[in-house]
């Protein structure tokens, strides 16, 4: 214990010295142990592949044909223009039916021969336009799922760092409170009431009771 000097003769005030427990030292042992690199993971994932780009760009003269015949066949101004034709045609040859000048009168066998090349024709072009949104679709489903599997890998990375993240946080904490607890025994052998002070502080942050 040290008496300050005091020039106008007032009594002296005694002035308490100690050494905290933070010096170089201690500020080493803090971290001493803990694993404070975090693990890195690999991000070396294929790049996104956009399937419609892809297969667009891979389309043939062939394929490009089909598709266009499909959309028309599969249409309803395809539909309506075929049931005008059809009722014009049928009306037309019965009327002229009546003056015998039809071209095809009734059964309509001339119709139907027409008919029936249209869908001779029309149906492989269909199937072609299928097979091909089928073989587009299964790509699609295959890239839908290596894009989830990358995106769990990542997920799973995440939760790695963070569970390491919690890990160090937690002994960080453990340490930081040693040595508070540390600091006040040592304050409480110089000064009690300011160690109390501080002990009371320090529970009304944590919300737990202070110790007698």
């Amino acid at each position: 214990m040290e008496m300050t000097p005091n020039p106008s003769g007032a009594p002296q005030t005694p002035k308490t010295s100690f050494m905290l427990p933070f010096n170089e030292g201690s500020m080493k042992t803090l971290f001493e142990g803990i694993q404070i690199r975090f693990p890195r993971f690999k991000h070396e994932h294929p790049a996104i592949i956009d399937v419609n780009k892809v297969v667009d760009g891979q389309l043939t003269v062939g394929d490009r044909v089909a598709d266009t015949v499909a959309a028309t066949v599969g249409s309803w101004p395809f539909i309506i223009t075929q049931s005008i034709i059809l009722i014009a045609w049928i009306a037309a040859n019965v009327i002229l039916a009546i003056y015998h000048s039809a071209w095809d009168p009734y059964p309509f066998i001339l119709l139907n021969l027409a008919l029936s090349f249209q869908a001779a024709y029309a149906a492989p072009f269909v199937m072609m336009s299928q097979n091909r949104q089928a073989t587009k679709d299964r790509l699609t489903a295959e890239n839908d799922y290596l894009t989830d599997t990358k995106g769990e890998q990542e997920i799973r990375n995440i939760m790695e760092h963070l569970d390491h993240q919690d890990v160090v946080i937690v002994q960080m904490l453990e340490r930081i409170e040693a040595h508070h607890q540390q600091l006040l025994l040592r304050l409480s052998k110089f000064d009690p009431e300011l160690a109390s002070h501080l002990l009371s502080d320090s529970d009304s942050l944590t919300g737990e009771p202070a110790e007698e």
